[in-house]
């Protein structure tokens, strides 16, 4: 395009006094009030010059991308007007001159990334259509575009960043010539979307970063009769795909919990129980356990422990004893305590048959009972029947 005289002069009057910002938005029809300041809800610059250079930080939210003070609430599913003007956010304003054509676009990022990195996902996009402008109809508009938040947005803040593009010079990129080139006008709305949504946001893409000298949509002849123009940046997102499912909170269990070892029997009489220096036999797992039922009058004893004091799991662990009992290793997988009599009508588990020791039963050990393979000879002691089902050297 050249200018000459007059029409030059004219020109450049033209679009030093044609540049926008974003005054203000809207939520679902409800005026938000004026934004573009610090104590407001809108990241604007000091002026409504454009952005030139893609290249540039200011690419991201214009070149105050500093937080404000508020931030407006959007539920899930509305729509969000975004309402541009030059001067003043009055009916008489003239927004945009009408030569500076071109596409408007709006993207959403997460406020906490504050623009950076590949965070930018396109909500909406217009640019020619049946040979009409976006920027035409926006002017025809008053200055007003409209974003649906989509409904199954996670709740959260976010950017809402609107842009323009005017391409009455993009016909030279502005990496060639400096004093031309496409024209961006971009500022960021601070919105807290609510709702139960629970879709975040898909990988998006970086501003700057996504435009490209060498995108169609970016130098473009706006002078040669085109009826077609591909809008540069990503595709628009459908709010629905693409984006991660919030995990779901993990419910606590509530299933009841049975112990590895039955309650003790309670009795007129403490039962007494002294450890001796031969091998007892260990409880083994309870999947291998015999069930047998407990008449209530029957006082059990159980068996005598390992060399070691103690009879728990770790405990015999740590003993290494194998003779007369179950090996260490299967007594460690089993995670079992020694056998502890039961109340009525409970189960327990009962020891696994052990070999017959060598020197008869010692004191306090099992001698005989309903299913013992073991030694009935009392080394000390007399073999007693305790119950049907034990019979102890005592």
């Amino acid at each position: 395009m050249r200018y000459s005289g007059f029409f030059a002069a004219a020109a450049v009057v033209a679009v030093a006094n044609a540049h926008t910002t974003i005054w203000n938005a809207f939520v679902d029809g409800v005026d938000q009030g004026v934004g573009n300041s610090a104590a407001g809800y809108i990241r604007s610059p000091p002026n409504n010059n454009p952005v030139k250079d893609i290249t540039s930080s200011a690419m991201t939210c214009n070149v105050n991308n500093v937080a404000t003070a508020k931030t407006i609430d959007v539920a899930a599913g509305s729509k969000v007007t975004i309402e541009w003007h030059h001067d003043s956010n009055s009916a008489s304003d003239d927004i945009i001159d009408s030569s500076h054509k071109g596409p408007v676009m709006a993207y959403i990022a997460p406020t906490a990334s504050n623009g950076a990195g590949d965070v930018w996902v396109k909500l909406a996009e217009a640019g020619l259509s049946g040979g009409k402008w976006a920027v035409e109809t926006l002017i025809a508009n008053k200055g007003k575009h409209d974003v649906t938040i989509p409904a199954g947005l996670a709740p959260g803040k976010y950017l809402l960043r609107g842009e323009i593009i005017a391409l009455h010079e993009s016909d030279v990129a502005y990496n060639v010539n400096p004093a031309r080139g496409a024209q961006f006008y971009m500022e960021c709305i601070q919105i807290n979307v609510t709702g139960a949504g629970a879709t975040t946001l898909p990988a998006g893409v970086a501003i700057p970063g996504t435009y490209k000298y060498t995108d169609p949509g970016v130098v473009f002849n706006l002078y040669g009769g085109a009826t077609s123009y591909t809008i540069p940046g990503p595709a628009v997102w459908d709010g629905k795909t693409g984006g991660a499912a919030a995990p779901a909170p993990v419910a606590s269990s509530t299933a009841a919990v049975k112990p590895t070892t039955a309650a003790p029997v309670a009795t007129s009489a403490p039962v007494v129980v002294k450890p001796t220096t031969v091998a007892a036999p260990v409880a083994t797992s309870v999947s291998s356990a015999v069930i047998v039922p407990i008449a209530s009058s029957a006082v059990v004893a159980p068996p005598a422990a390992t060399a070691a004091p103690a009879s728990s799991t770790k405990d015999s662990c740590k003993s290494k004893t194998t003779a007369a009992a179950v090996s260490t290793k299967d007594s460690c997988k089993s995670k079992t305590s020694a056998v502890v009599a039961p109340t009525t009508l409970q189960t327990v588990a009962v020891p696994a048959p052990s070999k017959p020791a060598a020197a008869g039963v010692a004191m306090y050990g099992q001698c005989g009972g309903q299913g013992f393979t073991g030694s009935t000879t009392c080394a000390a002691g007399t073999c007693t029947v305790m119950n049907p089902y034990y019979s102890q050297c005592i």
